[in-house]
């Protein structure tokens, strides 16, 4: 009997063509979407220095945030990380996730297709509330905030 994980492997690139089908995206698109986003991320005046002073390598990061947004637009598979531990223990507030989010939503809007663009803001949106909640999470139990929720 085939297991379960192997049906999904099976299935898998024919879900991410009809992603691609659907939406627009592509692996091409994918990646001027996260050379984009990034270039104004490193560029702005609050993220830029979060973000400077915890990546030093940005080949590499840009590498792996194009295979992560592969993985949630397209699922592709093609991220194999955590990103939650990852960003659990960022300096950061409800503030520097929402101008991430303004930054990703102008640039999904000028590089994606509508339908692409619409389903990567929504992913985007839904991974900020949860890394927001992780952060918040963490800070509270490092006793250096009360929980608000």
């Amino acid at each position: 009997m085939p297991s379960l994980a192997t049906g999904i492997e099976t299935a898998r690139p024919q879900v991410t063509a009809e992603l691609m089908a659907r939406t627009g995206l592509d692996e091409g698109i994918l990646t001027d979407l996260v050379h984009r986003f990034y270039a104004k991320v490193r560029a702005d005046a609050i993220l830029g220095p979060i973000f400077k002073a915890r990546i030093s390598d940005w080949g590499l990061h840009l590498q792996r945030m194009v295979a992560f947004w592969s993985s949630v637009a397209l699922l592709t598979g093609r991220y194999h990380g955590a990103p939650m531990p990852a960003h659990a223990t960022l300096p950061v507030t409800q503030a520097h996730f929402e101008r991430w989010l303004v930054l990703f939503r102008e640039t999904a809007n000028s590089v994606c297709p509508p339908e692409g663009a619409a389903l990567v803001i929504e992913r985007a949106e839904r991974i900020a509330r949860s890394l927001h909640m992780a952060v918040e999470d963490f800070a509270h139990r490092e006793g250096r905030m009360p929980m608000l929720r």
